[in-house]
């Protein structure tokens, strides 16, 4: 179980990351860059941030690599606003959490919107059938 401690210094370098990285990072491969959560080590040494990117999988590719090579000017940020003994040493994780929730919602839609088409599509079935019940009784 988290201290106290430690999720009032998550949630702070969540907040310096997030704004750095929405306002500050000038790099144009970190677009689209959503900042979910911060989980920090006991010793507080380390942090690990959480991050989604809307896209395809080059674009996540490629966001994640601009985080890393800005990671140097985010610990600086965290830093400088914590005033902590040592600078935590952040790593970014992707997380596949809301693409996935975005994924099941379209295929719950999906199934959905096919279980409304065979009701829909069963009149046309059954006129079709006379049809062919029609040219049946002829031979």
């Amino acid at each position: 179980m988290p201290s106290h401690r430690s999720l009032r210094i998550a949630e702070a370098i969540r907040e310096v990351v997030a704004t750095a990285v929405l306002f500050e990072v000038s790099d144009p491969r970190v677009q689209g860059v959503t900042v979910l959560g911060v989980d920090v080590g006991r010793d507080l040494r380390n942090a690990t941030v959480h991050v989604t990117v809307m896209g395809s999988a080059a674009d996540r590719g490629t966001a994640m690599k601009g985080l890393r090579s800005a990671t140097g000017f985010l610990q600086a940020k965290v830093a400088a606003r914590l005033q902590l003994r040592f600078a935590p040493v952040l790593a970014f994780k992707l997380d596949e959490g809301v693409r996935k929730s975005v994924e099941i919602g379209r295929l719950i839609d999906e199934a959905v919107a096919s279980d409304r088409r065979p009701d829909d599509a069963e009149p046309d079935d059954e006129a079709g059938s006379d049809v062919d019940d029609a040219e049946n009784a002829d031979d």
